[in-house]
């Protein structure tokens, strides 16, 4: 029997990753606030790898920093090691990737929410939403409260309809042994939501007793550790170590000799996994020709003796899991503490959802995280921080936030989801930006902290000192592009040294600071009045200095883009009516309802042709709802 219970303005279903920052935004904007979660010590868990960062990944958690959300802050608290990925590469691909502890990680975040103003944390597992004329207007729990609400974003993870697979062992489960969340699927269905059947997965954890490290490759933290959030002022620890290891031609032979019993090629598992992060046997179908894949070998946390074999997902049965690692150098005895398994979970069609994150069908019911498709705890952070953002703004009657595709990682994501669609787990990843070399991680302060002051999660002071940074950075340009450097021996022995080409004549110290086998450091003997400068100033000075002709090539490019976003397209027009307009792009572009030229040029079907027809049939026929 149902119990009226108090009332929210925002009501946030889950408090993984993204049901964190959702609930955080919300309350930070001024909304009372309920944050339901169906095990409170699940608050922020890491049920999958213990890291935060990597390819692309490191970009969003710099972008939710730099617009106020929570996530770089909690790493920086609970991280134990620090690697600054792809340093081989141009600027536009280095990502930071850190271990976590995941304790110490839950409790940070648990008690944030815990702390955080007009913010009610709640151990309930929310049943149903409720609407009244197509609209949100309660939800209800399975203790039979039902509390009125003017907003819900549904955060659910891998929880919805969660089922646990391990060989021919299968239960109704969320992640790490948690209680799976079944009812709301039913109720999502019943107002009209397409839903989808997806799955993901977990490698081993072993016992560190049981692991030889003797002739495995240590892999320790760098030694100058860059932190996530921009306003960490104390640097990180690295207090951990990593190893890496390989698979083995028996460890292969194991797994064809048992695929029979694997659940991916038996058919009992039917969500659709992800293409970027499969499973052990299916690397080994997929890659028949590599002779061994690397695993790493991850700390779970400084107070446990738990370690996560990186790359080695599997959904084998437990006595399979166990032989395959007994034939990995250093695991030969290696003691399984919890078996890989895989999980199947309900998620949306994210075509359902608008660049808002809000439902197209329902007014006030928003969707964030692996419930819109994703996968990854970074992306899952972003989409809540976005969904918690628009839910307030939208209650406060002022204008929706949208990230697009040129302001950040996070537009990006976003777009791909409600534009394109997927269907199989989401994974960011830097190819999938155009403009990835004005996107780094290191500017996201500069794009996206002068819109956290304007949404109202970043107070003034902090934009007003990432623009003091960046006047800085702009002066030193200036400067360099000024200093004259004469030729002396001194020089040219440096040079040739560097083997860069001798100077014949005096040059400018910005000249020598383009070359790519130059980096400012290396002039300072050569720069006698070069100012004292902070790390982060002589960064972006080299940066901006080297890449400046293709930083200005894709800011035209952007310019063009923002052109296409810049034309609207009214969302009450029927595309199937269009009769010049091929008719799979007319059933895409109704599926979609784009906001403008822009998002109606990406959508998968719509081709260039189409594009033209449609700017036609805007400039000659369309009349304010008739053609």
């Amino acid at each position: 029997m149902l119990f009226s219970s108090e009332p929210f303005d925002v009501a946030v279903v889950g408090a993984g990753h993204a049901g964190i920052e959702a609930a955080l935004a919300a309350a930070r904007l001024g909304m009372k606030t309920a944050c339901f979660t169906i095990n409170l010590d699940a608050v922020g868990n890491m049920p999958c790898n213990p890291a935060i960062g990597g390819t692309a990944k490191g970009h969003l958690v710099r972008e939710i920093d730099a617009l106020g959300g929570e996530m770089a802050r909690a790493a920086d608290a609970a991280c134990i090691q620090y690697r600054m990925l792809n340093r081989g590469k141009g600027p536009a691909v280095h990502s930071l990737r850190a271990q976590a502890d995941r304790v110490q990680y839950r409790t940070y975040m648990k008690h944030a929410l815990e702390q955080q103003e007009g913010l009610q944390l709640m151990q309930d597992e929310v049943v149903s939403v409720e609407t009244e004329n197509g609209a949100v207007s309660a939800v209800t729990t399975a203790i039979g409260a039902c509390h009125p609400v003017r907003a819900v974003i549904i955060a659910t993870g891998t929880f919805l309809g969660g089922r646990i697979i391990i060989g021919d062992y299968t239960r109704e489960s969320g992640p790490d042994g948690m209680a799976a969340a079944g009812p709301l699927t039913e109720s999502l269905r019943a107002l009209g939501l397409r839903l989808q059947r997806f799955k993901t997965g977990t490698p081993p954890r072993i016992h560190r007793r049981s692991i030889d490290l003797s002739g495995l490759e240590l892999q320790r933290g760098e030694e100058e550790i860059i932190p996530f959030s921009f306003d960490t002022e104390q640097p990180p620890e690295n207090r951990a170590v990593c190893y890496l290891t390989y698979t083995t031609g028996r460890t292969h032979e194991i797994i064809r000799a048992n695929l029979n019993r694997s659940p991916l090629y038996g058919g009992r598992i039917e969500g659709v996994g992800p293409r970027y992060c499969p499973s052990i046997e299916d690397k080994v179908v997929r890659f028949a020709d590599k002779p061994r894949h690397q695993l790493f070998l991850e700390p779970m946390g400084l107070e446990t003796e738990e370690i996560y074999v990186q790359g080695f997902s599997s959904s084998m049965p437990f006595d399979v899991q166990r032989n395959m690692l007994h034939t990995v150098k250093g695991l030969e005895h290696a003691e399984i503490m919890r078996p890989a398994y895989a999980i199947e979970y309900d998620c949306v069609d994210p075509l359902e959802l608008r660049p808002t994150l809000e439902t197209k069908k329902i007014r006030g019911l928003y969707g964030a995280g692996q419930f819109c498709g994703s996968s990854g705890y970074e992306e899952a952070a972003a989409q809540g921080l976005i969904a918690g953002i628009n839910a307030a703004l939208c209650l406060k009657g002022e204008k929706p936030l949208i990230l697009d595709r040129a302001d950040g990682y996070i537009g990006t994501l976003i777009d791909d989801l409600v534009t394109r669609g997927t269907n199989e787990p989401y994974r960011m990843m830097t190819s999938r930006s155009e403009y990835r070399l004005l996107l780094r991680q290191d500017n996201a302060d500069e794009r996206l902290v002068p819109i956290g002051v304007r949404v109202g999660l970043n107070p003034p002071e902090r934009g007003a000192r990432v623009r003091r940074k960046y006047e800085q950075v702009q002066q030193e340009i200036n400067r360099v592009a000024s200093v004259g450097v004469p030729v002396t021996d001194a020089l040219n022995g440096f040079l040739a040294g560097k083997n860069s080409a001798p100077l014949k004549a005096g040059c400018k110290l910005i000249d020598l600071l383009r070359r790519p086998e130059l980096c400012y450091a290396d002039l300072a003997p050569f720069d006698p009045d070069r100012p004292a400068l902070p790390a982060v100033i002589r960064e972006q000075v080299e940066i901006r200095i080297k890449y400046a002709g293709y930083i200005d090539r894709q800011e035209r490019d952007v310019e063009q883009y923002r052109k296409l976003q810049s034309r609207p397209l009214p969302p009450e027009l029927d595309y199937s009516a269009i009769d010049s307009i091929r008719l799979e792009a007319r059933q895409k572009l109704n599926a979609v309802k784009p906001l403008n030229f822009g998002q109606a040029a990406r959508i998968s079907g719509v081709s260039p042709a189409d594009i033209t027809a449609l700017m036609i049939y805007m400039e000659t026929r369309w009349k304010g709802g008739n053609a």
